[in-house]
Order: C-alpha cells, then structure tokens, then sequence
C-alpha cells in the first residue's frame, strides 16, 4: 500500500508541475478567424480573396463558396483584397475572451475602366462591301491547329528537329557494323558494277538529276 499511495503522488506533482508550465488558454494571444466573404449587393461568395496582414503578409484565400478559416493575432488588422473589388479591412478585436472569431464580410465592386472605343461608319456603302469581301481575317486556333498537323509541317518539323539520343545511339551502333563487317579489307566498289551503271542510265533518263524549281517548304504557325 505505501509504494501505490508514493507513485500516486508523484503523478500528482509531476501533472500540478506540468499544469503550472503550461500557459491557459485565456492567455493564447492565437484564435481561429473564420467567416463568409459575399458581395454587398447580390449577397454572392466571391472566391480567392487574398486575406493578409501588415506583419505576417498573405495568410491565405477563400474557397469557392467565399468561406475561410485562418489564424491570427488578437487585434490584428486584416485586408481582404480581390482584384475585381475595393479593398476592406477588419480589425479582430483584443478584448475576445474564446479561441474563435467569426464575421460575414462584405465587399464592395470597384470600377474598372478601360480605353474608349469610336466606332465610325464608312462614308459609302460600296467600301463597306469592298471591305467586307476583301478583307483578310486572321485564323483563329482551329485553324492554326490544323495547319501544323499537315503532313508537310510535321515533316519539316522533324527534319528541323535534332536527333534524339536513341536515334543518335542507333546511327551510331549501325555505322560501327558496318565497318566491322569489312575489318582489314577494302570495302567493295562500285564503280564498274553493271547494275550500278543501269540504275544511274536510268535515272538520267527520267530526269532526277535535273535542276528543279525551289518549293515554298510551309509555314509553322504558333497555335498561342
């Protein structure tokens, strides 16, 4: 009995010494800062609203439906700041006595201006129809698409294109094969093989040797 009643009061100090450590949560200077972000005339989350504070910086975003949860200090100053409304800012107050503060913030559209824009009729209507038919209107992403998948672009494209290190490797390895296969001897000529000579007769005739027109090589078009 006397060595239980002894190990029960060490526990007991030790837990008292521990509790006494150990700061109450009344004094955590850190809450929980929760709360909906909506537009103040429709009432509409608005999502991704950069929420930051002087100190600290950006502490983080709302979700798509307008909510977040972040902590923060007591009586820290916070802006919430989204590029299609007028910044806000909300000051948690000090004197909170639980661990969690929660708001419904407002949020105010700002105006965005943009360039003005004249429009200007033309002074005959034979010069709008000129126009209209004459004028050249620019691809638009389909179109740039298909054009670099033709099979003429995708061959200059890999005509352009540097070797690989498989295909580099493969070049490679045949070439060696080839002069190992006539190690220490002359490699055959074919300068006086008859099918040789009837190959180059008949090219002559049919013209591959002939000068031929340069060909317009197409165009590669950026699809961005």
């Amino acid at each position: 009995m006397t060595f239980r009643w002894l190990l029960l009061l060490i526990v007991l100090l030790g837990s008292n010494t521990i509790a006494k450590a150990q700061p109450g949560k009344e004094n955590n200077p850190y809450i929980l800062f929760t709360g909906l972000v909506l537009t103040s005339d429709s009432l509409k989350p608005i999502p991704f609203v950069n929420i930051r504070t002087p100190k600290r910086g950006l502490i983080g975003y709302t979700d798509y439906l307008g909510h977040f949860d972040v902590v923060v200090k007591k009586g820290d100053t916070i802006l919430f700041n989204q590029v299609e409304q007028e910044p806000s800012w909300h000051v948690v107050p000090d004197s909170l006595q639980g661990n969690r503060f929660s708001i419904i913030k407002l949020m105010v559209q700002d105006t965005i201006s943009i360039p003005a824009i004249f429009i200007r009729a033309l002074p005959l209507k034979a010069l709008f129809e000129n126009e209209f038919v004459t004028k050249e209107i620019p691809d638009d992403a389909y179109e740039r698409a298909r054009q670099n998948l033709e099979a003429e672009a995708l061959k200059e494209e890999l005509r352009m294109r540097p070797a690989d290190a498989h295909t580099s490797q493969q070049m490679l390895a045949q070439s060696r094969a080839n002069e190992l296969y006539y190690y220490k001897q002359a490699p055959p000529q074919n300068y006086f093989s008859p099918t040789a000579w009837m190959q180059f007769l008949e090219s002559w005739k049919r013209g591959d040797f002939k000068k031929k027109p340069a060909q317009k090589k197409p165009k590669y078009i950026s699809p961005y």
